[in-house]
């Protein structure tokens, strides 16, 4: 049974960094590309970030680029998002997800993983 859990979630001033983290288990977890996706009250899930299976490569919102930092260590089957310089606008439930896909443009989109988490609440407060 694959589980993805998030944790590191919370509330944090404007400014202000959190690391989130994403446990996975039940999966060969080098075989798959992650993602970080977010979904505010009302609004649908966006992409936030991925990386591929080796770590070497990443992708980024245009809106986060530049503050949020993926990686990944696969030796703990965990991969992390690092979000500094935090705005009210990055309010959300942030959700990991692992994708079997190879083409990275598909890492953009939710159906491109065929495993979630059940997301952890980040709240910015201004």
């Amino acid at each position: 049974q694959v589980q993805l859990v998030e944790s590191g979630g919370g509330l944090v001033q404007a400014g202000g960094s959190l690391r989130l983290s994403c446990a996975a288990s039940g999966l060969t977890f080098s075989n798959y590309a992650m993602g970080w996706f977010r979904q505010a009250p009302g609004k649908e899930r966006e992409f936030a970030a991925a990386i591929r299976r080796n770590g070497g490569n990443t992708y980024y919102a245009d809106s986060v680029k530049g503050r949020f930092t993926i990686s990944r260590e696969n030796a703990k089957n965990t991969v992390y998002l690092q979000m500094n310089s935090l705005k009210p606008e990055d309010t959300a439930v942030y959700y990991c997800g692992a994708s079997s896909q190879y083409n990275s443009g598909s890492y953009y989109y939710p159906y491109a993983y065929g495993y979630w988490g059940q997301g952890t609440q980040v709240t910015v407060s201004s």
